[in-house]
């Protein structure tokens, strides 16, 4: 047993464990920061102090998950020039300026924009303070933009050349960024991170309204969630659909491993409901 625990398995399994829990606070708090904006803008447009009580509500929850993506993440980016160094190496000249993008543009709008939101609520004015708040769910939509190109490469990589070093060297940043399986990873993502909201926040409210029926925030935010489930969850059986299509098309092995498929079937593969 500890023979078969070598360098590449203990690495896998310290990856495995940290971008798992990594990926726990982005999920949410893309579609949180989204929540946030559409609860701001109810409450500027209608005036009802029940959307700004909310917001202030879910305001504190963003703010400590995003706190924890941020740090999960950056233990993450160290361990690709640690468990991962040969790929960094090879991979780097394409990996590594996607992921400074992130931070230049995703990264830096989120942080820049993020006291103002969590702190100047009674310090600017309305209108910036819901810029503010503007900007980071653009930020967090803007990040998932390109960390999603990075990870897509990897799977369908495409745009690049190999030196005669054995680096993956840029060719056609456009055919990297938008590779084959880009666009079906990024809207199957998203719709997950904005589901995993509306679950969140339904669940939340159906909470407290098992305590108090007459809860009027927890009846809005409940109705909110719904709402948004019911228009989400059908696109991303359609969007999940055309992913593993793609999927099929372009890495089909892992089709096969994902549906317990362990030898080939030429004739087609049965139907396995338990895989």
């Amino acid at each position: 047993m500890l023979e078969a625990l070598d360098a590449t398995l203990l690495a896998r399994l310290q990856f495995a464990f940290t971008v798992s829990f990594h990926f726990i606070f982005p999920s949410f708090t893309i579609g949180l920061a989204s929540y946030l904006a559409m609860l701001e803008g109810l409450w500027l447009w209608t005036g009802r102090s029940i959307y700004l009580d909310l917001f202030k509500y879910w305001l504190k929850i963003f703010a400590l998950c995003f706190g924890m993506g941020v740090v999960s993440g950056i233990v993450m980016s160290c361990q690709f020039g640690t468990n991962w160094s040969v790929f960094a190496d090879k991979a780097g000249p394409v990996i590594g300026p996607l992921m400074a993008y992130e931070v230049l543009t995703a990264f830096f709008l989120e942080a820049g924009f993020l006291g103002v939101m969590l702190f100047g609520m009674n310090r600017v004015g309305r209108t910036l303070h819901f810029v503010a708040t503007l900007a980071v769910a653009v930020g967090t939509f803007i990040s998932a933009f390109w960390i999603l190109a990075a990870n897509s490469w990897m799977h369908t990589p495409s745009g690049h050349a190999v030196s005669e070093s054995g680096q993956f060297v840029p060719v056609d940043w456009l055919a990297i960024i938008f590779n084959p399986s880009f666009p079906y990873r990024l809207v199957h993502t998203v719709l997950a991170a904005y589901l995993t909201t509306a679950l969140v926040v339904g669940a939340v409210g159906a909470w407290h309204l098992l305590r108090a029926r007459a809860n009027p925030g927890a009846r809005t935010m409940f109705s909110m969630a719904m709402g948004m489930i019911t228009v989400v969850a059908p696109l991303q059986i359609l969007a999940g659909d055309q992913h593993g299509l793609n999927t099929l098309q372009h890495q089909p092995v892992k089709i096969m491993a994902m549906e317990g498929h362990f030898k080939s079937y030429p004739d087609g593969a049965p139907f396995v409901l338990f895989a």
